[in-house]
């Protein structure tokens, strides 16, 4: 679960710059909160996104015990391209691991969160 200051903005950024689905939605008036499930196939076949934006609050600090999530791609080059032209941030240009072959990059979302991408082999 990511905390995020806009979600139409966190859930345009995860569907059109990322490719992912936007697969439902919940809102809690009662409880002040509102959150969105996204990703790349349903939770019943992957692992998703929890996005979750608390009625108020335009932004979080992202502390010390955050990294990144880590997400694998098809096409890691085109990914951070349509990342690029939707004006996100690639932090880290696709290539290799250090010290691999792997080829990973990252990307940041509108509240900061670092991604990771892994092309698949």
């Amino acid at each position: 679960m990511l905390r995020v200051g806009d979600l139409q903005r966190s859930i345009d950024f995860y569907t059109k710059s990322m490719g992912m689905q936007l697969l439902r939605t919940t809102d809690r008036p009662e409880q002040k909160y509102s959150l969105a499930f996204v990703g790349y196939e349903d939770e019943s076949q992957q692992a998703v996104i929890e996005l979750t934006y608390n009625y108020g609050v335009s932004g979080y600090e992202l502390g010390t015990a955050y990294g990144h999530i880590a997400l694998g791609v098809d096409d890691i080059h085109g990914l951070c391209a349509r990342v690029r032209a939707a004006g996100g941030i690639v932090s880290r240009e696709a290539g290799p691991v250090k010290g691999g072959t792997t080829i990973i990059a990252f990307v940041q979302d509108p509240d900061g969160y670092k991604i990771e991408l892994i092309e698949h082999a």
